[in-house]
């Protein structure tokens, strides 16, 4: 019986809602479903009463989940007793990452993590493509977008605004788009990835969904050299504000359009199995998750959010 799958019943049960536990514990409705159906196929026992509008704790359930607060509490005391926290984050950290997140963002910061748990070494793979686990040999990997097969495990580590962005010197060559039809009169830098460029741009402007197939002379599948042709005046680029915060922040690219806002996509830590959710796995999260909120903070401090006031940074 896994402690992974009893700490979701029990916030399940104290909050009533397996939605409301999953958002609690940085899981996808998916996966807490699955650990409470696993969790009742192995005790042979419904834990729970569901209707369509109401959850509630089966007569087995009321005499379970008590049982499985004081057995977790004291296996909890027993690890603090065996161990301390430094000495559990060590081993080798397999990490597979995209190429400008991981470039330009992650590997400061991995330099940051590996210093402060000297018994920590890492195994870093910097790819663009769908990280495939059991192919690639990696114990987890950092990926825009929530991931959509429910047998991985994933944390969420922050909503992520996309930004429309070109260099001062494109704009003072070639003007500033004002509007989508003077948009399309410009190069768009595009990102490509098995062969499919993403060449439809999508925006919400004062409440109405538009999208724009772009033309481009410069199509890559790696991110990175995206935004690299975009600081060498190269074109119109559409990035994750993380991607392009330093080279805004530094005065590199200007965010444009500002109105127009690109969909905002969520940065996800995700692992193919449970016992690799180590305590390094959640020291990592956690320090991702502080560099994200510092970083998107820092953007909004300095004015390049401003269409997205209302989301929060993690």
């Amino acid at each position: 019986m896994n402690t992974e799958d009893l700490n979701i019943a029990i916030m399940v049960a104290e909050l009533g809602s397996i939605t409301a536990a999953a958002k609690r514990l940085d899981l996808r409705n998916a996966t807490a479903n699955a650990a409470l159906k696993r969790l009742e196929k192995q005790l042979g026992v419904e834990l729970f009463i569901r209707t369509t509008r109401s959850l509630r704790l089966s007569q087995a359930g009321e005499q379970f989940i008590p049982q499985c607060k004081h057995a977790l509490s004291i296996l909890e005391g027993a690890k603090l007793q065996g161990s301390n926290t430094s000495e559990l984050i060590s081993g080798e950290l397999k990490l597979a990452v995209s190429s400008d997140f991981g470039r330009n963002l992650l590997l400061p910061w991995l330099d940051l993590f590996v210093e402060r748990h000297p018994k920590l070494s890492l195994n870093l793979s910097i790819d663009d493509r769908q990280v495939d686990f059991y192919r690639d040999g990696v114990d987890i990997a950092i990926r825009y977008g929530s991931p959509k097969d429910s047998s991985v495990y994933g944390f969420k580590l922050c909503d992520v605004p996309g930004l429309l962005c070109a260099s001062p010197d494109y704009l003072k060559q070639y003007g500033e788009p004002r509007s989508l039809d003077e948009l399309k009169q410009h190069n768009a830098l595009l990102y490509q990835l098995h062969g499919l460029s993403h060449d439809l741009w999508e925006f919400t402007h004062q409440g109405s969904s538009h999208r724009l197939r772009m033309h481009s002379n410069h199509m890559c599948n790696d991110g990175d050299i995206v935004r690299r042709w975009c600081i060498a005046a190269k074109g119109i680029a559409v990035k994750s504000s993380l991607d392009m915060a330093n080279d805004l922040i530094a005065g590199r690219l200007k965010v444009i359009m500002e109105d127009y806002r690109p969909p905002v996509k969520e940065l996800w830590l995700i692992c193919p199995s449970r016992q690799l959710i180590t305590p390094a796995v959640r020291a990592l999260r956690d320090d991702l998750r502080n560099h994200c909120t510092q970083l998107l903070s820092q953007l909004k401090e300095n004015g390049f959010l401003k269409a997205y006031n209302g989301l929060e940074a993690t």
